[in-house]
């Protein structure tokens, strides 16, 4: 299992943290008493795999029961569980201004007469310990929310792109367009196995089907371009930090053409080790 403490400066980025780390598997839990750590640890050790990444955020909201962090830590060494510490910084002046736009209060500043600089240098003062022994540091000072998720991704996937699940939806127009999609491609243009008698009844995952879309020369025209468009976007996406894309291929009914290349486009992701799924929504409709 691998279990990730995360803590740092109150408007460092440890909701935006959190938010990148659920995209790409981590099960998260915020705002965690450092007293209960060691508890959550256990129990997601007896999940049994399905808790296979698992990250926790405790930090100065805690109060008083912040002070029992170390003492967590050196139990948790003792006992040989095994963990790491994500630290998020920033600079005084970017984390003043961050509460002064959002206009929240900083968790100390009732401690400090109501001075958020006074506020955030104690904050400072008091995790320097904490931040002294993280395993990763970042400085969000400079970074965009979308720079953030690159470098939470680098850190925990080794590649950004990793991070972005491509799903493949195949549909009919008769139906309505998938109000999910992020990229809609009408394949109407082509040519239409349903005027095929011995095809109408089959689909895009059948053999005859598929064998008919694909021998057109408009057809492979419009894979070859439709691919390359499809492999140039991607890396797009990913640079922006995001997560989730979702691909729709229509036609008509959504029983054939497609069907048969939103298949297609499934296979040449799973060839190119990206994380994808394939619905072939209104397959089933008459």
């Amino acid at each position: 299992m691998e279990f990730l403490i995360i803590t740092g400066l109150s408007g460092a980025g440890k909701s935006r943290a959190i938010d990148a780390l659920e995209d790409i598997g981590f099960y998260c839990v915020d705002n965690i008493p450092p007293k209960l750590i060691i508890a959550f640890y256990e129990m997601s050790k007896q999940a049994k795999g399905t808790l296979s990444r698992v990250a926790v955020v405790t930090d100065i909201r805690g109060g008083d029961m912040f002070s029992s962090l170390f003492e967590t830590l050196d139990q948790m060494k003792s006992e040989n569980k095994e963990y790491k510490i994500l630290f998020l910084d920033a600079n005084d002046s970017v984390l003043m201004n961050r509460f002064k736009e959002t206009r929240r209060k900083h968790p100390l500043v009732e401690n400090c007469l109501g001075s958020l600089e006074q506020a955030v240098k104690l904050e400072r003062d008091v995790l320097k310990p904490v931040r002294e022994c993280a395993d990763y540091i970042i400085d969000t000072s400079y970074l965009s929310p979308a720079q953030l998720k690159e470098r939470i991704s680098s850190l925990f996937l080794g590649d950004s792109s990793d991070a972005l699940m491509i799903h493949c939806v195949s549909f009919g127009f008769k139906y309505g367009i998938p109000a999910e999609s992020d990229l809609v491609f009408d394949v109407r243009c082509l040519p239409n196995p349903y005027y095929v008698e011995d095809l109408r009844n089959l689909t895009g995952l059948d053999e005859p089907v598929r064998s008919y879309v694909m021998k057109w020369e408009q057809t492979q025209g419009f894979i070859e371009r439709f691919l390359n468009l499809i492999d140039y976007m991607i890396p797009l996406y990913c640079n922006e930090g995001k997560s989730q894309l979702v691909i729709a291929i229509g036609c008509t009914g959504g029983h054939h053409r497609s069907v048969a290349l939103a298949q297609l486009l499934y296979n040449h992701l799973l060839e190119q080790n990206r994380r994808t799924s394939v619905n072939h929504r209104d397959i089933q409709k008459q």
